[in-house]
C-alpha cells in the first residue's frame, strides 16, 4: 500500500502538470491527517517543500496544540516553516463576512504572500476525493449550474490539489503504515455545519444503502468536468450573437439570441463574467424596451434589437468649465477654438457634427461647460423648429448605450448648444455676413 499510494499521487501530479519540480512548493499544513499526508508524500517524491500554518485561535488550547504539533513535525522533517496568528472576529467585523469566509480569505491571502516571498511555484492544499464529493453535493443543494457539479479542480491558478486522486481512507491507511501521527480537529465531529452533516450523516448512509455509490459519484464528477469543457467550447462558438465588442462593452443581437432554445443560459454564460446572475439574464429576455439591469460593475439596457452592456462605472459625471478665451481645450475632450476676426463666415467651414460655429454672443455667457447627458435634456437642433429630447436624438442615431454615455454636450448658461460629434443647436447661430465668430473643432 505504501508504494502504491505514493505512485498514485505521483502519476496524478505528472498527468495534470500540477507542480514545477524546479521550484519550492508551499504546503498548507494544518496538522490534520490530510495535510500531514500531503507534506510527507511530496517530500517522498523529492519536492522542495515549505510549510505554512494558520492559527485562527478559534478552538482554544486545541489551536495552540495544532501549532506545536506542526512546528515539531517540520523540525523533525527539516522543512522550512511559517506560522501566522489571525484575529478572525476583527476581520469579520471589518468585512462583514461569515467565519468560514473570513478564515478562507485570510488563509489564502497570506499563502499567496508567502508564495511570492519564497519563490514557490504553487500552493499545495490537501483536499481529497471525499472532499470533492461533499463539494459536489453542497453545490447541488444550492441549485448550481454545470460548473458547480464538476467539484474542485486539481489546479486553480497557483493552488494545486495533489490528493484529489485518493480517498480519506487511503490517506489514513498510508499514515498508519508509515507510523506518522497527526492531530484531529474536534469541530469536524460536530454536525452544526452543512459539510459536516454530509460527511458524518448523509454520505455514510448513502454508501451503506448503495454499493459502489462513492466510485459512481467520482465518475459522475469526472464526466461533468468533461461535459463542462465541451459546454464552454460550444458557448464559444455560439458567441456570434455578440455583434460588437469593445473593451468592457458588448452589444448582443436579440434576433440571433432568440433563435436558441436555451437562450437564457446562453445569455448568462456571456454576461456572467460581467457580474450578472442567471435570474437577471432570464428577466432581460422578458423585459420592455428601455429597462436597465445592473451588476456590480456593468449596466445592461434593453433596446428594440439589442441588449447593450457597458462598464457603468466608467461614466464621467463631472461638469467641466470651458474657457472660451483659450485656443485649445484638453479636458475632458480635446477641442480647438479658433477666434475668427477678419473672414466672412461660410456654412462650408463646418459640418455641424465635429466642427461647429457660434456667434461671439456666446462669449457673453457666464458659464460654458462640457458634461454628459442627463434624463430630460433638450436642445434646439440646427435646421429644426422647436426642441428635441437628447434621448430621442440618440434613438434616431441608433447609438448604443456605451456611445450615449461617452457623448459630450456643450452647455452655455444652462442651454445645450452642441451634441459633440452629432448635432449642433440653433442657438448662437452665426449670421451669413459675419466676420467675427468662433469655430470649434473636435480633435480626433
Amino acid at each position: 500500500m505504501e508504494e502504491q499510494f505514493i505512485n498514485k499521487v505521483k502519476i496524478f501530479i505528472e498527468k495534470g502538470s500540477l507542480i514545477d519540480a524546479s521550484m519550492p512548493v508551499l504546503v498548507a499544513l494544518s496538522g490534520g491527517a490530510d495535510s500531514v499526508a500531503l507534506l510527507r508524500v511530496l517530500l517522498e517524491l523529492g519536492y522542495d517543500c515549505r510549510a505554512a500554518h494558520c492559527n485562527f485561535h478559534l478552538r482554544g488550547e486545541e489551536s495552540n496544540r495544532d501549532e506545536c504539533f506542526v512546528t515539531e513535525l517540520c523540525r523533525q522533517l527539516n522543512v522550512a516553516f511559517d506560522v501566522k496568528h489571525f484575529d478572525v472576529p476583527a476581520y469579520i467585523r471589518a468585512h462583514g463576512v461569515s467565519m468560514e469566509m473570513a478564515c478562507r480569505e485570510l488563509r489564502y491571502e497570506w499563502f499567496e504572500e508567502l508564495r511570492q516571498v519564497h519563490g514557490c511555484s504553487c500552493i499545495a492544499v490537501a483536499h481529497h476525493n471525499d472532499d470533492n464529493i461533499e463539494t459536489f453535493f453542497l453545490n447541488a443543494l444550492r441549485g448550481t449550474g454545470i460548473t458547480g457539479l464538476t467539484g474542485m479542480k486539481p489546479r486553480n491558478g497557483v493552488v494545486v490539489r495533489p490528493l484529489l486522486c485518493v480517498s480519506c481512507a487511503e490517506i489514513l491507511e498510508w499514515l498508519g503504515e508509515t507510523g506518522q501521527d497527526y492531530v484531529t480537529d474536534s469541530t469536524n465531529l460536530e454536525n452544526d455545519a452543512k459539510r459536516n452533516r454530509l460527511r458524518n450523516i448523509v454520505l455514510p448512509a448513502l454508501y451503506k444503502e448503495f454499493d459502489g455509490a462513492k466510485q459512481a459519484l467520482l465518475t459522475t464528477i469526472e464526466n461533468m468536468r468533461q461535459c463542462n469543457g465541451l459546454y464552454h467550447e460550444s458557448i464559444g462558438v455560439m458567441r456570434n450573437i455578440v455583434s460588437d465588442c469593445e473593451g468592457d462593452s458588448i452589444v448582443i443581437d436579440l434576433e440571433i439570441l432568440n433563435s436558441f432554445d436555451n437562450r437564457g443560459m446562453l445569455l448568462y454564460e456571456i454576461l456572467k463574467p460581467l457580474g450578472f446572475n442567471y435570474e437577471q439574464c432570464n428577466d432581460m429576455l422578458n423585459s420592455a424596451v428601455g429597462r436597465h439591469f445592473f451588476s456590480s460593475s456593468h449596466k445592461a439596457t434593453i433596446n428594440r434589437d439589442t441588449i447593450d452592456v457597458f462598464l457603468f462605472q466608467s461614466r464621467d459625471e463631472n461638469v467641466y468649465l470651458v474657457n472660451l478665451e483659450s485656443d485649445k481645450i484638453f479636458e475632458p475632450i480635446a477641442l480647438e477654438i479658433n477666434h475668427v476676426t477678419d473672414e466672412m463666415f461660410s456654412p462650408d467651414m463646418v459640418d455641424g457634427k465635429c466642427s461647429v460655429a457660434f456667434s461671439n454672443d456666446i462669449l457673453q455667457c457666464s458659464e460654458v461647460v462640457l458634461r454628459h447627458w442627463r434624463e430630460g435634456d433638450r436642445f434646439k437642433p440646427f435646421g429644426m423648429n422647436g426642441s428635441k429630447l437628447i434621448s430621442d436624438l440618440f434613438t434616431d442615431l441608433k447609438l448604443s448605450e456605451k456611445e450615449k454615455n461617452e457623448t459630450w454636450l456643450l452647455e452655455a448658461d444652462g442651454e445645450i448648444v452642441w451634441v459633440l460629434g452629432y448635432r449642433s443647436s440653433q442657438s448662437f447661430k452665426v449670421p451669413s455676413d459675419s466676420t467675427h465668430y468662433l469655430l470649434f473643432q473636435m480633435d480626433h
